[in-house]
């Protein structure tokens, strides 16, 4: 369980880099090798995602399969993890606190 929180939060990292302000290539090149290494890709796949990172670079814009990829481990991961991961709570956690609307305020 801790392994898939740490891929969450590695998820959310670079989800943060690439809508952020600073797309640093470096910060996302870190966040998908991360990932591929503690889910234990292949060489071949490690390598793929290596080759994709430098077409990146070169074209000076992420690759899809570099994003596609990204997904692909968010879908795989537990869901409630990756919630945690991004900080959404619980709907019916919110929904217990959340007593009423007063007409009042209406």
């Amino acid at each position: 369980m801790s392994g898939e929180v740490y891929q969450a939060q590695v998820l959310r990292n670079f989800f943060d880099t690439i809508t952020g302000t600073d797309r640093n290539l470096t910060r996302i090149y870190m966040c998908v090798m991360s990932l591929a290494k503690l889910r234990m890709e292949s060489p071949e796949r490690m390598t793929f995602l290596v080759d994709q990172l430098r077409k990146s670079k070169q074209k000076r814009e992420l690759s899809v399969d570099i994003i596609d990829y990204m997904c692909d481990v968010a879908r795989d991961l537990e869901l409630t993890t990756v919630q945690t991961a991004f900080g959404v709570k619980d709907i019916n956690t919110v929904s217990d606190e959340f007593s009423g609307i007063s007409l009042d305020s209406l």
